[in-house]
């Protein structure tokens, strides 16, 4: 195998894999990078056997061949290169040489029959999706994402497609975020899929601002076609909660305010907070929100926030964090909270994404 290629062009295709790979892995293999040459082209594979991600880039090819190599040391020494053309040659012994005109490394790699191959997807149907809706949707609920190993249904996004519906949900079991949007594609059949939550960064992180994606769905594994990047990622198993029950009917008692405000009034009330006293407290009058935090033995913070709500007075505590994660990414200038009372949950709709947040106990 031997090519030549630009430095940052080679650093971009290793970024763009090397998030997947384990730090620590059982498998010495899973800590390395397949780099096999194609005409005109190199293709870079990680995986940490749930998820993998492939990517190609142009390159000069002068030999074609494929080793592995070990993705931190490759990535250091890509890295501190002068930028400059980089010319990679292999051997037969596994080793790799890495030069440039004044500089020249020799590292080892394994064997590419090692690496395991990911699955293939023939046959099977393709679903095009729009790449900035799927990023927006992802935005706007993959913050809800559950954390505990122990909920291991909740560690993922549920993607349910129904003709040409597609729902994402994702819940912690404390709020609950659910968007819906149009698509251009009419599936054949309904599809419910819940795809991990380390996926979803991979394809956060990948996604663009324009053109199509195709997912395809094989057992148990999906694959996200973005073109030049493909991810593959392990399911889910499991029946995920039934959302719809939990959601509320439409309350008439709302505070409508500007979003930017409400989002740094409490980012500014969080400042006070502790992992003990987490609550922040919300107090509605008419036309007036009251965002106060008081910490014993901290401090506290009052901030009154011009709003319009004719509803009753009412104080409840919210986890401030739980605010700050939909209100940095929603995009719409005001937004209404709909409030029942301070043992109820609070609820944002808006553009088919419905938001359910429980209340916390003000201490």
């Amino acid at each position: 195998m031997k090519f030549k290629v630009s430095k940052d062009v080679l650093l971009g295709g290793i970024q763009t894999v090397q998030n997947v790979i384990i730090a620590k892995s059982a498998l010495p293999i899973l800590s390395n990078i397949l780099i096999e040459t194609q005409q005109g082209n190199l293709r870079l594979t990680a995986t940490d056997l749930d998820v993998g991600i492939s990517c190609v880039i142009p390159v000069d090819t002068q030999e074609q061949g494929a080793i592995t190599l070990p993705a931190k040391r490759f990535s250091d020494i890509i890295k501190e290169l002068p930028l400059d053309t980089v010319s990679i040659t292999s051997k037969k012994n596994n080793q790799v040489n890495i030069e440039t005109d004044l500089c020249q490394f020799k590292i080892m790699g394994l064997a590419k029959e090692e690496f395991p191959r990911l699955p293939e997807f023939k046959d099977k149907e393709v679903i095009k999706l729009d790449q900035a809706l799927l990023k927006q949707m992802l935005s706007l609920t993959s913050f809800a994402v559950s954390a505990d190993e122990g909920r291991y249904v909740l560690n993922g996004i549920l993607f349910k497609i129904s003709k040409n519906n597609l729902i994402l949900v994702a819940t912690d079991g404390k709020r609950l975020a659910i968007t819906e949007k149009k698509l251009n594609y009419t599936a054949d059949k309904e599809i419910n899929i819940i795809v991990p939550i380390k996926t979803i960064h991979e394809l956060n992180r990948n996604l663009k601002d324009d053109g199509e994606l195709s997912l395809v769905l094989g057992s148990n594994q999906a694959l996200f076609d973005m073109g030049n990047i493909i991810i593959i990622s392990r399911l889910i198993e499991g029946e995920f909660p039934d959302y719809k029950q939990v959601i509320p009917a439409s309350s008439e008692n709302k505070m409508r305010v500007n979003r930017e405000q409400f989002l740094l009034s409490v980012k500014r009330a969080a400042l006070l907070a502790t992992p003990d006293y987490q609550a922040i407290k919300l107090e509605f009058f008419k036309n007036k929100l009251v965002v106060s935090k008081s910490t014993p033995d901290i401090g506290e913070s009052r901030e009154e926030v011009q709003v319009s709500y004719q509803g009753k007075e009412l104080a409840i505590g919210f986890n401030p964090g739980y605010l700050v994660d939909v209100l940095k990414n929603l995009s719409d200038e005001t937004v209404d909270l709909e409030l029942s009372d301070s043992e109820k949950p609070g609820v944002i709709r808006t553009n088919g994404y419905v938001y359910i947040v429980l209340p916390m106990r003000l201490n």
